[in-house]
């Protein structure tokens, strides 16, 4: 078998459309990673879902007056078909309200409970004076009492990176509704973040791969760690596993405990719906397994902290000791692959606030890889970038389509005129084979940038080809070549060679361009599927599931996944030679130009506002 790789990515929230600043975090690099994985020979897992518990999804049912499953069930719906338009190829895209997901939450509860690692305690909770609902840490914002800073979250500053209680706040507001909250006396669960301080440290201070913003976050959290509420008193979500508190409906699993198991039930959900059970196993218990997680900065504290503390306790390799449980030694996570913000005018995207350009409009007028495109060469890998209507035009026009496009069309057209066929190529000139050379050499300098995660690095070299072809063909001048009649063999061989830096290019660009890829793909004359696309089924919630403890949703559910058959794609991580007598088709535009205009004004959907 082939590397198993797991593309663990992070899970939206259910509470609307996917905006352009979410899937620059989550969507795009994960999937551009996936992609070359696969085309590199790697059996790859990529699963995500829609993550819909917790009070905010209950906050907005109230005010549509429709229940939280509808609003779970049409938001889920609306995601998925945001994510599948944008390419992203999962090969599960689940969500967290099925049966599957809940057994898997409370099996790892228990395991983590009867080894010592859930204490039960009295604490503060934030509790709403005008619902009498908990307010989640993360919806309540203050003064942080360590540095002064405002806006700092219930749960931590993101200024000092410091863990938080809401408590603690100076100040606190709730994010929902402005109010003051009120802070009562209630019992619950804690995970006991001390207990595992030192293991989690010795495996964080082995990440030296990470990504420099990622580790340095986390291992500063090994400074403050105490032991943090996993259960919250609530009625939406998955029950506590433990006798007297399973039927208890106004106490639940914290959303983020949750959430972070779901990497591992989609994966077994995906085992049951392939036929074979236990593969997820090849990915999770395998030692030879990696495991990449792609989410925001915001959500790093839950994957590099949370989510490994919790994989340590299950296992008892925490400093209480304990047993391996049913699922087995779970391998944790290889790397955390988190990016920064992509704002709007210096602002965080925001539904709520107005700063918002939805992907579906986004994908409505200009296509999915305009978009995957900006958000690889200009995204927010490192630092929080800004998007304007004014960079994304210019990147679209004049790298995308008088680049790339104008590249493949020119050249695929002048072959189909002079040859009608890929020709024959005549002995190589030091020009040619310098030009086929870079291309060569580019698969692995790209290919390195890729299997880093530094996928600026790796498009911005992907195109320096693209540029150097260009150069290449305006240096050669084949429309001149092609009214010589003794020039025919250099016109061919020029022209082949353009032909093969042109497949490479295609190649080097497929994991971020995959529908334009498959254009080009055809562009050459080749048949079949060359990028593989994900696709939208209709399941039912039809596990057959030993859950730990009680009320797990009702059998027979329906609802969307996103999945794929992605191993009959061609697309390899290598050189395809252009095959001489060829037949080629008179191509049509790669990459459509748009208005200058849109520039200054942007679309009525998402207009500039001066």
């Amino acid at each position: 078998m082939n590397s198993p790789v797991l593309v663990a990515v992070a899970w939206p929230y259910a509470n609307g459309p996917r905006h352009i600043g979410h899937v620059a975090g989550f969507g795009v690099p994960s999937d551009v990673f996936a992609r070359f994985q696969r085309m590199r020979g790697a059996d790859v897992l990529m699963i995500s879902g829609t993550d819909e518990h917790g009070t905010p999804l209950l906050v907005q049912a109230d005010k549509e007056g429709v229940t939280v499953r509808e609003l779970a069930d049409r938001y889920n719906r609306q995601i998925v078909e945001d994510l599948a338009g944008l390419g992203l190829s999962y090969d599960l895209f689940t969500r967290t309200t099925t049966r599957n997901h809940y057994a898997v939450v409370q099996e790892l509860f228990r395991g983590l409970y009867d080894n010592g690692y859930m204490l039960k305690e009295t604490t503060q909770g934030a509790i709403s004076p005008s619902t009498g609902r908990t307010l989640p840490d993360r919806y309540i914002e203050g003064t942080c009492p360590i540095c002064g800073a405002d806006g700092a979250r219930g749960d931590q500053c993101d200024t000092c990176g410091n863990q938080l209680d809401p408590a603690d706040l100076i100040d606190p507001v709730s994010k929902i509704n402005g109010e003051t909250p009120e802070f009562v006396e209630t019992e619950h669960f804690l995970l006991d973040l001390p207990s595992l301080a030192e293991a989690l440290g010795a495996w964080l201070r082995g990440r030296e791969q990470w990504r420099p913003n990622v580790l340095k976050f986390s291992l500063n959290l090994l400074d403050d760690l105490r032991p943090r509420a996993m259960t919250r008193d609530i009625d939406w979500g998955v029950p506590i596993p433990i006798e007297g508190w399973q039927d208890n409906n106004a106490k639940k699993l914290y959303v983020w405990f949750d959430a972070v198991v779901g990497y591992l039930s989609a994966s077994i959900e995906w085992a049951h719906r392939e036929g074979r059970p236990d593969a997820w196993r090849e990915w999770w218990t395998n030692p030879e397994a990696v495991s990449y997680y792609f989410m925001g900065k915001d959500n790093i504290t839950f994957h590099s902290q949370i989510w490994p503390a919790e994989l340590l306790g299950y296992q008892g390799k925490g400093a209480r000791g304990g047993n391996e449980h049913e699922l087995g030694a779970l391998q944790l996570p290889t790397e955390v692959v988190s990016s920064e913000y992509l704002t709007m005018s210096g602002s965080k995207f925001s539904s709520s606030k107005g700063v918002v350009i939805y992907v579906k409009d986004f994908l409505k007028e200009f296509g999915p890889d305009p978009l995957r495109y900006f958000i690889a060469v200009a995204g927010p890998e490192n630092t929080d970038t800004d998007f304007t209507w004014d960079e994304f035009v210019r990147r679209n026009n004049n790298e995308l389509a008088n680049g790339w496009g104008n590249l493949v069309n020119r050249t695929v057209s002048m072959a189909f005129k002079n040859f009608g066929e890929v020709p024959e190529p005549g002995p190589l000139e030091a020009e040619d084979q310098a030009l086929l050379d870079l291309a060569s050499q580019a698969f692995e300098v790209v290919g390195d940038a890729l299997s880093k995660n530094r996928f600026k690095a790796g498009i911005t070299h992907a195109m320096h080809v693209v540029g150097e072809t260009n150069a290449y063909i305006a240096a050669q001048e084949p429309w001149k070549l092609a009214k010589d009649p003794e020039q025919r063999q250099r016109l061919a061989t020029v022209l082949w060679t353009a032909l093969q830096a042109v497949s490479d290019c295609n190649t080097l660009l497929t994991p971020y361009l995959p529908h334009t890829a498959q254009r080009v793909h055809e562009a050459l004359g080749r048949e079949g599927v060359w990028s593989g696309m994900p696709e939208i089924q209709e399941v039912a919630d039809d596990m057959d599931v030993q859950p730990v403890g009680a009320g797990l949703p009702e059998a027979g559910a329906h609802y969307p996944i996103i999945t794929g058959d992605y191993e009959a794609a061609q697309a390899r991580w290598q050189r395809i030679e252009v095959q001489a007598g060829t037949a080629l088709q008179k191509p049509k535009p790669l990459i459509a130009k748009l208005d200058p205009e849109l520039a200054e004004t942007g679309p009525e959907w998402a207009p500039v506002v001066k």
